[in-house]
């Protein structure tokens, strides 16, 4: 794949009302995460991204979806699903949130330690894990990631579009600002 192929990846499927959003749906600009709680890049883009949000406020939609590298993240897939057990409780940004400060500890334990201080239903939460309910929502999204030429984590779009620049705060800041001037949602 040369570096044209790349530069005109788009998200597919486009952010729709599965995904998980934040800011408003009608935002300027739309920045497309594909994360992985156990990957120390992504572990390096949260605070960033949460420094994005508050620059741009209400003239950013931030979507997070799944991208389990299991190969070398043994922990991604459970703690992606421990995300997704507490979305079916109200919670997924608060447990998305807890996964990224708390990197060290995604093993079962940790999950339900994070579980616990959302005041989940733990047995549910544990039963929810257990069973792998919710594999097939990280599948989906994964898949998604596949369909978009994802191949590592984090991967960014900004309105639809692979964003292949840094991601620093400055030059998200810049690119995601230049974005929803210019570009189409």
């Amino acid at each position: 794949m040369d570096v044209e192929d790349v530069e005109n990846e788009v998200l597919t499927p486009p952010v729709n009302e599965s995904d998980y959003r934040q800011g408003p749906d009608d935002a300027p600009v739309t920045l497309v995460e594909f994360g992985d709680f156990e990957c120390p890049h992504c572990g390096r883009a949260y605070p960033v991204i949460k420094e994005v949000q508050r620059r741009l406020g209400d003239q950013l939609r931030f979507v997070y979806r799944h991208f389990p590298i299991t190969t070398i993240h043994p922990h991604a897939q459970l703690a992606a699903e421990a995300s997704e057990a507490a979305s079916a409780q109200g919670k997924f940004w608060e447990m998305h949130d807890m996964l990224f400060e708390n990197q060290a500890a995604l093993d079962e334990d940790g999950l339900v330690n994070n579980a616990q201080a959302l005041e989940l239903d733990i047995r549910r939460f544990v039963a929810d894990l257990r069973t792998h309910r919710y594999a097939n929502e990280v599948r989906e999204d994964f898949r998604s990631g596949i369909y978009s030429g994802v191949n590592g984590t984090p991967t960014f779009f900004i309105n639809g579009v692979r964003y292949n620049d840094r991601w620093d705060p400055e030059t998200l800041t810049r690119a995601l600002s230049e974005a929803s001037r210019t570009h189409p949602r």
